[in-house]
C-alpha cells in the first residue's frame, strides 16, 4: 500500500502562482509513476500531468501547457506541481496519483486531494 498526502492548496488570485506537493509513505521502495488530476465542481476528475519513475518523461492536457510543471524528487518520496499563470478555471481540488504508467495513466493509490481556488 502506498499513502498520497497532497499539500500546498490555498486562495490565489488569477495570474498568481502556487506549488503543490503531494508526499509518498509505506511502500515506496518500488517506484511508481505518478500524476496529478483535478475535480472542479460539478466535473468529473481530469487529468493534468503525470511523470514517469525516474522523471525523464512528462506529460500535460493541452490546457496546462506551458503553465504547469510536474517534478519529482524521489529521495524525498514526493511529486511537486507547479502552477503558474493561475486562471479562475483552475479552481478544483487537485489529486495526487501513484500508478505503474504515467503514459497510459494507470494508478492504483491516490490521496485525498488539496483545494485550490482561484479568484478573479
Amino acid at each position: 500500500q502506498v499513502q498520497l498526502v497532497e499539500s500546498g492548496g490555498g486562495l490565489v488570485q488569477a495570474g498568481g502562482s502556487l506549488r503543490l506537493s503531494c508526499a509518498a509513505s509505506g511502500r515506496t521502495r518500488s517506484s511508481y509513476a505518478m500524476g496529478w488530476f483535478r475535480q472542479a465542481p460539478g466535473k468529473e476528475r481530469e487529468f493534468v500531468a503525470t511523470i514517469t519513475r525516474g522523471g525523464v518523461n512528462t506529460y500535460y492536457a493541452d490546457s496546462v501547457k506551458g503553465r504547469f510543471t510536474i517534478s519529482r524528487d524521489n529521495g524525498r518520496n514526493t511529486v511537486y506541481l507547479q502552477i503558474n499563470s493561475l486562471k479562475t478555471e483552475d479552481t478544483a481540488v487537485y489529486y495526487c496519483a501513484a500508478g505503474d504508467s504515467a503514459y497510459a495513466r494507470r494508478f492504483d493509490y491516490w490521496g485525498q486531494g488539496t483545494q485550490v481556488t482561484v479568484s478573479s
